[in-house]
């Protein structure tokens, strides 16, 4: 009997990199860069300045344990609001708003196929540019499958609907606070900077999602023998329940959501808010939230406590790809890396090697499917070689998000891709089928606006 390969939790992967990072500073050679602060407030590494620091001592054995407490701490603040924004959401998926209106908008287009998808993808990417949804669309897998069998449409398209949506929504993000924010934090820039561009690349890279899985329910449509789980008897469409109407104080729980949105957007371009005042925000909006659904003080403590421990595991990630930073300065290596990888991107110039930040992030997001955990791991690095190779740390964060979000359908690290193919009954292999060249094409759109970004001056 063969063993199949099993891929680590990403908890083990990151101590893992924890080790090598500390192994890494007893082979490597110590070295920094001349730092200075820029025009907008930012301390940036001066490119030809980078020489090696006489004795220095290397982090000992212990520091593999300690390290993880200096991660934690080092990033609490980013965890703390991670803690909130999971209260807060799962106060508000409590009132069943988000499902109703959801599922009031599949059930309106549910008889036009082509706007079903339309639609549905802009609503998934909507949610995930905007407050970072992903999980929390597993409810509405049923509902969507139902309609989309409805109208000769199989699991796959249905869940493609569903994917693609969010992972235009994720590498186009706007305020995403789990990806934007975070790796915006970690390299120095104003928070949600940026966002019009990012909001220009919506539409385009939601026509290219559209196309690919149309092209597909088409073909599908014409002839179910085409689909790539037809002889899959756990792909075929579950019963589903019947979407709930939504009720007046549901609407009034959508209303409040988005005007805390606009109220973010608005406070931290006018008034510089950021962790706190948006955690105190999400907070609010909770409290608000709770009290408009009808829900007891008791009932939105349950639920916001709940929301908060299912962020557990992206919070303690959060702390241990921190860890892996400090381990590196601890040692002084992390310029002598940045300065390795920097040197073959500075031959490419300011355009190719700012792609190539970007195939250095998708490649990456196998290991750390963590979109917060994956800013902490790579932003250190990936902000100070884009001073060094003349683009703006934007378009660094721009790779990022495009590296984060659009591979996040396809790694088989990602756990809620994983759970969503579970439910659907589709093997990872027939989804890698039909997903890879949607990948494809995201890339190559990526790599198009990455070098238009560089050629304006993206900041």
């Amino acid at each position: 009997m063969t063993s199949r390969f099993r891929v680590p939790h990403t908890l083990v992967l990151l101590y893992a990199m924890i080790v090598l990072a500390w192994g890494a500073t007893l082979v490597l050679p110590a070295g920094s860069f001349e730092t200075l602060t820029n025009d907008h407030g930012r301390e940036v590494v001066v490119p030809g300045t980078y020489a090696p620091v006489a004795d220095a001592q290397a982090p000992s054995v212990w520091s593999l344990f300690t390290v993880i407490p200096r991660g934690l701490a080092a990033a609490q603040g980013i965890i703390f609001f991670v803690f909130i924004i999971g209260g807060a959401l799962a106060v508000i998926r409590a009132t069943g708003a988000l499902d109703a209106a959801l599922g009031r908008m599949l059930e309106r287009f549910g008889g036009q196929p082509a706007l079903l998808i339309l639609m549905g993808m802009f609503a998934f990417g909507i949610g995930s540019s905007t407050i970072g949804m992903a999980e929390e669309y597993i409810p509405l897998i049923a509902i969507l499958i139902t309609l989309c069998t409805a109208m000769r449409m199989d699991t796959v398209a249905a869940l493609g609907i569903m994917t693609a949506g969010y992972a235009v929504g994720f590498g186009t993000a706007m305020i995403n606070p789990f990806t934007v924010l975070v790796a915006q934090e970690v390299a120095g820039l104003e928070p949600v900077s940026g966002w019009w561009y990012r909001g220009l690349l919506f539409l385009p890279f939601l026509a290219i999602a559209f196309f690919h899985v149309w092209r597909y329910a088409a073909r599908v449509r014409r002839d179910p023998a085409t689909s790539l789980v037809a002889d899959i008897p756990e792909a075929q469409p579950p019963a589903s329940p019947e979407p709930r109407p939504m009720t007046g104080r549901q609407q009034m729980v959508l209303w409040l959501v988005l005007g805390t949105l606009v109220l973010l957007v608005w406070g931290i371009k006018a008034q510089g808010w950021y962790l706190v005042e948006l955690g105190g925000i999400f907070v609010a909006l909770a409290l608000a939230v709770g009290l408009v659904a009808g829900q007891s003080f008791d009932a939105m403590a349950r639920h916001f406590t709940a929301g908060a421990a299912e962020l557990t595991g992206t919070a303690l990630l959060i702390g241990f790809a921190r860890a892996i930073e400090l381990m590196l300065s601890d040692g002084q290596v992390l310029h002598t890396i940045v300065n390795a990888l920097a040197a073959p991107l500075e031959a490419l110039g300011g355009e190719l090697s700012a792609v190539g930040m970007l195939l250095i992030q998708s490649v990456l997001n196998f290991f750390i499917p963590s979109g917060s955990g994956q800013a902490y791991v790579t932003m250190p690095l990936m902000a100070p070689i884009a001073d060094l190779v003349g683009v703006s740390r934007q378009v660094a964060v721009l790779a990022y998000q495009m590296g984060d979000g659009f591979m996040n359908i396809i790694v088989p690290t990602n756990a809620v891709l994983m759970g969503m193919l579970g439910i659907c009954g589709i093997p990872y292999g027939r989804w890698f089928r039909f997903v890879w060249p949607l990948i494809a094409q995201f890339l190559a759109a990526g790599a198009v606006a990455i070098v238009l970004a560089v050629s304006f001056g993206y900041q």
